[in-house]
């Protein structure tokens, strides 16, 4: 894999980016906010340069103010930036035009809201070619089709007259880097650019803007939450905290001996494949010796045999414990109690595995082909009660499709689903509603999964309103809790979601998934939008709810650097097939499969120690 040498000192001359005492305020009806304050730094040609911190650490703030397009009532209180020498910060609005997209790109983070849902893609890439005169209508279109395929979009010209809702999360994002390398800007902004794409698509991105910084001289801004991702492509790193820059210089110095006690939490609480050893207890791999199927879960057959780890049966005995109580409580809640007023003993089923996938297909039919589109086929696991399962692949692997399957969303096309041994399609209405509150989803998007015109009180207390648990003072009780799990402010309550960050909205929807506490929590990449230390909070929030109620959990997800620290089992999906299954311990350390090992192998920072 192509990566830049970390060890590389800074380039010396004239840099092509400078900024100098950068200060940026932005209005609000509480008062005037001091989103920078003070920054300082330069980018020289060919250079690349990350800056890292968490959300709301005015880094993405900072990126936005030097292309010109912060966000409304923010302006630029003090300071200077300079593009090659010429002061850019006071430069009017017909003069940034000019200079975006063809001397500065961007590649922003969310896909959704930056792509025009009602252009094709390839009208949206054609606009930036047009506008700076580097293609002209006849040849447009396969400069459209050049720029797809260098931002590794496969049959780039079928995909160009595509729409965005035709895309998967990954294509969308491989979409908007097409369109910020388009016209082969000097200085290339990337917020956040490969936070939707799996690791192997992730890879060709970020040697496509390698290739573009050695034989172009373009520089990079590359804004993450992932010093992984730092550490292998930066040739310097900056932290930012609340604002003001606290450390910065060789990506290598500043991940192997960070001076500033933030930066050593940033460098602490990264996940990452070589660092095993941060896995919590709650998420470690069953012992060894522990024998297991070929699906990747513990051989616990009804005859008994087969040992199981000291946590493993501690888990299931408090999961049974768990079992009995919501048992009761549904019973009470639905009246269906038996005569003494208890429920009922759990089946084996019921405290084996929660959850069992039989042969599991999904069919789309495609119009106007002659062969339908198959995204599952044939897929068999189990989800033991009170573990983590998690699927891993590339966009367009079937995990997610998966996942809506078991959600009830989707219906599938042939095989079973089995929640605590009764297919799910067979369910009763009233069933179907004690389902939907046990098997709670966290999806990938917090921008199109909450309703931005609902306060964030309301948001966590809406499946709870629906439901009728408790009384309104109870709820408000419970929000105000699941708001400290989550580590928001009680001031969050009132706000809207157009009034938080990518994480902030993230951690919103986890508190709504929690809120009725489910006994299966299916999480569609949960953590992607969080920076490192929100992301190893949700994590370990995770665990301490798996090892205090017995919850299991479906993760889904294309970091497998995050997969390694929480999952007890991992099954592997290419194409709709299931191609391996075992413990994470195996998976990662001795997978069996080539596409397996292809996946592990693209893993930013894999062979980096940062701890």
């Amino acid at each position: 894999m192509a990566t830049t040498d970390i060890t590389k000192e800074p380039h010396m001359g004239t840099p092509l980016l400078s900024v100098e005492g950068l200060a940026v305020d932005f209005n609000t009806t509480d008062g005037v906010v001091h989103a920078v304050e003070g920054v300082d730094l330069e980018i020289s040609e060919g250079e690349t340069v990350a800056i890292v911190g968490e959300s709301g650490s005015g880094k993405s703030t900072t990126a936005m103010a030097i292309i010109g397009l912060l966000a409304g009532g923010g302006r630029i209180a003090a300071g200077s930036i300079r593009l090659d020498g010429r002061e850019i910060s006071k430069a009017p609005e017909h003069e940034m035009r000019a200079i975006r997209g063809r001397h500065i790109g961007l590649v922003p983070q969310d896909p959704m809201s930056n792509l025009n849902p009602v252009a094709k893609i390839g009208t949206q890439v054609a606009e930036t070619l047009l506008a700076h005169g580097l293609a002209n209508r006849q040849n447009v279109s396969a400069k459209v089709v050049e720029a797809l395929e260098a931002a590794g979009l496969p049959d780039a010209a079928k995909r160009a007259k595509q729409y965005p809702h035709e895309f998967s999360g990954g294509m969308r994002q491989r979409a908007l880097i097409a369109i910020g390398l388009a016209c082969k800007p000097r200085l290339l902004i990337a917020d956040e650019p490969t936070s939707a794409l799996d690791v192997t698509v992730q890879q060709t991105i970020l040697d496509q803007i390698g290739a573009m910084t050695r034989e172009l001289g373009t520089a990079v801004l590359l804004i993450t939450h992932d010093l992984g991702l730092a550490a292998e492509r930066a040739e310097r790193v900056i932290v930012m905290h609340r604002g003001k820059v606290v450390e910065q210089g060789a990506a290598k110095q500043i991940l192997e001996d960070p001076q500033h006690p933030y930066t050593q939490s940033l460098v602490a609480a990264a996940p990452s494949v070589a660092i095993a050893r941060l896995r919590p207890e709650a998420f470690s791999a069953p012992k060894d010796g522990e024998p297991s199927r070929a699906d990747g879960t513990p051989s616990r057959g009804d005859s008994g045999d087969g040992s199981l780890s000291e946590r493993s049966e501690r888990r299931t005995e408090r999961a049974k414990r768990v079992e009995v109580t919501k048992r009761v409580e549904r019973a009470q809640r639905d009246e269906t109690a038996t005569p003494d007023g208890a429920a009922s003993e759990p089946s084996a089923s019921a405290t084996d595995n929660i959850v069992e996938f039989e042969n599991l297909t999904k069919v789309y039919p495609v119009r106007g082909r002659g062969e339908d589109f198959v995204a599952v086929k044939d897929v068999s696991l189990v989800i033991p009660r009170g573990e983590t399962v998690a699927i891993v692949g590339e966009s367009g692997s079937g995990k997610t499709t998966t996942a809506r399957m078991l959600l009830k969303v989707i219906e599938p096309t042939s095989g079973l689903i089995r929640f605590e041994g009764k297919d799910i399609s067979t369910l009763s209405r009233a069933e179907t509603r004690d389902f939907r509150q046990r098997v709670q989803p966290i999806f990938q998007d917090p921008y199109s999964s909450l309703n931005p015109m609902f306060t964030i009180e309301r948001l966590i207390a809406e499946p709870l309103e629906f439901y009728r648990r408790g009384s309104s003072a109870d709820r408000r009780k419970r929000v105000r809790q699941l708001l400290d799990d989550v580590a928001l402010p009680q001031s969050m309550l009132r706000r809207y979601p157009s009034e938080l960050s990518g994480g902030q909205r993230q951690r919103v929807a986890i508190a709504r998934a929690l809120a009725l506490s489910p006994d299966l929590i299916v999480c569609d990449e949960p953590v992607s939008a969080l920076d490192v230390l929100v992301q190893d909070q949700i994590l370990r929030l995770l665990g301490d709810l798996q090892r205090e109620y017995g919850l299991s959990y479906l993760f889904i997800s294309h970091d497998l650097a995050v997969v390694r620290l929480i999952s007890d089992y991992v099954c592997v999906m290419k194409d709709g097939v299931l191609v391996e299954a075992a413990t994470s311990e195996e998976i990662f350390t001795n997978p069996r499969d080539p596409y397996t090992r292809r996946l592990l192998a693209s893993i930013p920072g894999n062979e980096l120690n940062i701890a």
